[in-house]
């Protein structure tokens, strides 16, 4: 079966981040986007890359590609499958697009 994905491991959900506080007295706080949690399963994955993708593109920011999905499971379930390979990639994906949006 190509291009089928095993059901993933749970992951832990990040929290949302709670609003910043005003840096200066008598200022109106200002918001901060909730950070998207990790990806657990590709629809999860793709809503992940199209969030940050978007905060991206609204900061100015050049993100590198999002890793490509796999097209070659057999989904038998194999030690090492492509789709643990392309979910670690994506965690380092979203955490090196996070570093570079709170860098601004």
């Amino acid at each position: 079966m190509s291009g089928t994905a095993p059901p993933a491991a749970p992951v832990p959900e990040a929290a949302p981040t709670a609003p910043a506080l005003s840096p200066v007295p008598g200022t109106a706080p200002v918001a901060t986007p909730a950070l998207p949690a990790p990806a657990n399963d590709l629809p999860s994955a793709r809503r992940l890359f199209q969030q940050l993708q978007q905060q991206a593109d609204a900061a100015g920011v050049a993100l590198r590609a999002p890793p490509p999905e796999p097209t070659s499971c057999c989904g038998r379930g194999c030690n090492g499958c492509v789709w643990e390979g392309f979910y670690a990639a994506t965690e380092y994906w979203r955490q090196e697009a996070l570093l570079q949006l709170s860098e601004l």
